[in-house]
Formats: C-alpha cells, structure tokens, sequence
C-alpha cells in the first residue's frame, strides 16, 4: 500500500510548545509529521504538494468546555454536526458539557455519548455533573464518573451554598481530576442581564454587578485553599476577577482560569444593538475589563480561551434580549475573529494565542499538549488569515447560526487539509 504524503511548501508553522513561529517546508507521511527544514528536497512525484504562502500550519486547536445539544435537545445541534462545526473551525478536541438531557451524571450516559462520537473526526472528552440534577442538591457519583472515564466535573452553574461547595471539593479531591466552577453569586446578581453600569441604565436593562462575580471567585479561592482540590474557574470577566486569580496562583494554589472568547473582542457598548445573540455567560463587561482580560491571557494568569459553543434554534433565540437564553455559537468563529482583533491588532501575538486555543486547555485537563514535531501525529490545521467569507447559515457546519456575527463577512478561515 502506498504512504499518503503531503508536503507543505514555505508554510508559516507556529507551535508554542517549542515557541517557533517560522516559514519552513513540512512534510507529512501517513499522519505523521516525517521532516521539518526550510527547504526540503522530496520526490513529489508520489507526494501532494501544498503551496503555504500566507496561510499557518499550527497544531489543532482544544476547545475546554461546550454544550452538545445530543441527547436532548437534538433540534439545536447533534454530536455529528457538533463535531463537524468544531473540525471546521480547527478543533481536533473538544470536552462536551454534562448538561444535556439526560445530564451526564452516571456511567450509562458517559458510556452513551462516547459511543455516539467514537466514529467522529473531532477527539471528544466528557465532563462529568457534580450533583445528580445540576440543581446543587445532591452529591453526585464521582466515583462511578470517574471510572466511566470522565475528564473531570463541573455543574456549569453556580452554587451559592458554599457547605455544599466544600463538600463537593472534599469528595472530589482523591481522583485527582479537575472541578470547574462557574463563579457567580446568583443572589448579588439578582435578574441581571448584563453588567450594571451606565450602559445598562441607557438601554433600560437591569444590571448585574460585577461584584458578583469577584465575591464568588473569593469564596472559591478560600475553598481550594482549604481542600487543596485541582479546580478551574470558568468564564472570568472581570478585571478584578483577573486580581484575585493572580493573587491565587501566587499563593500556590492548585488553580486554573478561562475566558469566553466574546468577552476579548467585544465590550457592554456592543449591547447597545439589543441582539440577543449577545445575552451570554457572563455579561459583556466594560472597555476595562475587556483589556484586563487581554492581559490575563499575555500574562498567563488566564489559562485558556474557551469557545464554550452554546446552540440554540432560531425560535428559541429570536426574542426580546433579557428574555433570550444564553449563549452563542463559536466554532467556526473564533479563531478568524481572534486573530483579526487580537494579533492582527498587536494586542496578543499568535505563540501565545495558540497557547491560549490548544496547549494550555490540555493543561487544564491534565493532558499532554499538542506539538509539531518530526515524529509525532501531526494533529494540525491549516488556517488562511486573509480569507474572507459570508456568515450565513449554509456556509455554517453547526444546525444553529446563534451569532452576533450573522449575515456578516469575516476575514480568516479554516482550510480543509
């Protein structure tokens, strides 16, 4: 049987592992990465040459969290088409949120949803619930999740009972897998909707402070403390919150951090459309925030960008603001917009957003990062940075087009390789 080879001619190769950002030639046989030099001589009459000028071989980006709609709510988005739109977007792995129908809190639904993406392209990791009901009532059976193969536990919501909270941190601690914690106290918040400032009080919308957020991340701080127990802090927003988390890693605790991607790009001002697509977890913050944010991840105080891809159906979505659900698609939108706000921008430069989309979310999940290196898989995607394209539904891989962005031209693309 004949090799499969492809050899990428003068391709800008970024990988943070070994922090290149070089032109070079990569050749590729059977999967694997054969040789990188700048100018490699090859036979290329059995190899299939790909012309690299302007586009970036890097390694496959990690997505840290998101929502399936399979099982459930297939309507939204199947494991399939889930897969497909984070292949598209260049994610080669993604970790899939335990709150489907039912929620992933017992071996039989892990075993279910590893069975349905054991065909797919995407490498899928499964979170597992921390409660039974995702209602912060009762404890669920991590014992069991763990041994289903779990990549660690999360409810994806807050908890205000912090007992409660320390118990679960307790009984988590020994299987050495990561809790993730949405911090957010959810009696300070009230029914806000976006972040109480001046542009809340313009657009007549109620405010959520931000206070409510940094008063969580204290709480969970004082906890992991305590217990000791591996945990990550999911959807940071908040300068002061980029404070805390720094003050928690300097004191060693055992801590990671992420971000939503939309709260790097956009600001509160953005609401100002009144899109629902823009009622996210947690609300946009204010221009502070934003570039505190940015700063956190240049710094590594936060760990990682998340996509945290949250579809909805057109009907579901295509109503008043404050009465819309949360969340956004992501995918297939991340990486162009990123690199069109951020690098091209000079804000962040492409080592470390790479470093942000694929090695550190491995981290987090306490995996072995993705690398280009001669002898390893080459887990890789080929992106174009100047490649314009029209959001609409029939370009998107994803059943659902939940997206500020729709019906808009981006710049910046995923290439099939």
């Amino acid at each position: 049987m004949k090799s499969k080879s492809q050899i990428y001619r003068q391709v800008r190769i970024l990988d943070p592992i070994s922090t290149v950002d070089t032109i070079t030639d990569v050749l590729i046989v059977d999967g694997n990465i054969e040789q990188i030099s700048p100018n490699l001589n090859v036979d290329t009459n059995n190899v299939e040459v790909i012309e690299g000028k302007d586009l970036i071989l890097a390694p496959g980006l990690v997505d840290l969290y998101s929502n399936s709609g399979e099982p459930g709510y297939e309507e939204r988005e199947t494991l399939d088409s889930f897969s497909q739109s984070a292949m598209a977007g260049g994610f080669s792995r993604s970790a899939v949120l335990p709150n489907t129908m039912p929620v992933v809190d017992n071996p039989t639904t892990v075993a279910f949803i590893k069975s349905k993406v054991a065909h797919l392209s995407t490498h899928f990791y499964v979170w597992g619930s921390l409660t039974n009901n995702l209602e912060g009532k009762v404890i669920a059976e991590l014992s069991s999740l763990a041994e289903a193969g779990v990549i660690g536990f999360t409810d994806n919501s807050p908890f205000d009972n912090l007992l409660l909270l320390r118990r679960l941190l307790e009984y988590a601690q020994p299987f050495d897998l990561p809790v993730a914690l949405v911090p957010s106290n959810m009696k300070l918040r009230g029914e806000g909707v976006v972040r109480e400032n001046s542009t809340s009080m313009r657009l007549g919308l109620v405010g959520a402070s931000a206070v409510s957020e940094t008063i969580a991340i204290a709480s969970i701080l004082e906890l992991i403390a305590l217990t000791k127990t591996s945990s990550h802090l999911m959807r940071i927003s908040t300068a002061r919150g980029v404070e805390l988390i720094k003050r928690g890693k300097e004191e060693g605790l055992p801590i990671t951090a992420s971000v939503n991607w939309h709260h790097l790009i956009l600001n509160s001002e953005a609401v100002a459309s009144y899109d629902p697509n823009l009622r996210l977890e947690p609300p946009l913050g204010e221009e502070n925030d934003r570039l505190a944010l940015i700063k956190g991840v240049k710094d590594g105080v936060i760990d990682a960008i998340v996509v945290d891809h949250t579809p909805y159906t057109y009907e579901e979505k295509t109503v008043a603001f404050a009465q819309a659900p949360l969340g956004a698609i992501g995918y297939e939108l991340i990486l162009p917009l990123l690199w069109e706000n951020l690098v091209n921008t000079g804000q962040i430069n492409a080592l470390k957003l790479w470093e942000a989309l694929s090695t550190n979310p491995l981290r987090c999940l306490k995996q072995e990062p993705i690398t280009l290196r001669e002898g390893k898989k080459a887990e890789i995607l080929l992106f174009s940075p100047h490649q314009s394209w029209q959001v609409i539904p029939s370009q998107l891989q994803s059943l659902s087009s939940n997206t500020y962005w729709l019906n808009r031209e981006i710049r910046g693309k995923v290439l099939n390789n």
